[in-house]
């Protein structure tokens, strides 16, 4: 299975040991095309010395994300490029997509991702840090019961 990691990189890296762990955890179902997200190496500013700069990264990032069989997403850090990769997955229309949001971070997850929430395609699950392996391991089962 090819897994297509969501985190923040320029909105903010607060959460960048978070998606270590995610990463991490995902390693366990699949393949992560985007495992870079989780990079401690990767700073706010993006990717440095990239050939092609913007651009090249905008057209590999959708290239892996019409690759992927799934899309897990950190949402909780306000971030322009995730929701933009969600919309681009929801537009691919077959992707089944897990958004992550911590409501203890005190922030309000946008309307336009929890009101995106169908329960079958596009799932948004409010969690706590320690049941991580417990959530992703009942979305990733739930995919092989369906």
């Amino acid at each position: 299975m090819k897994i297509y990691f969501c985190g923040s990189i320029r909105g903010g890296r607060s959460d960048q040991q978070l998606y270590q762990r995610i990463v991490h955890e995902l390693h366990r179902y699949g393949s992560v095309l985007t495992e870079h997200v989780a990079s401690a190496e990767l700073s706010n500013t993006g990717e440095e010395g990239t050939a092609g700069g913007d651009r090249a990264i905008h057209d590999r990032d959708v290239d892996w994300l019409q690759q992927s069989d799934v899309v897990v997403a950190e949402v909780t850090q306000p971030s322009l490029g995730v929701g933009y990769e969600l919309g681009q997955a929801m537009d691919m229309k077959k992707k089944k997509m897990l958004c992550l949001f911590r409501p203890s971070s005190g922030r309000t997850l946008s309307a336009m991702i929890r009101g995106a929430a169908d329960g079958e395609r596009f799932l948004v699950r409010d969690y706590r840090e320690e049941e991580l392996e417990k959530v992703l391991e009942e979305f990733f089962n739930s995919l092989k019961s369906a």
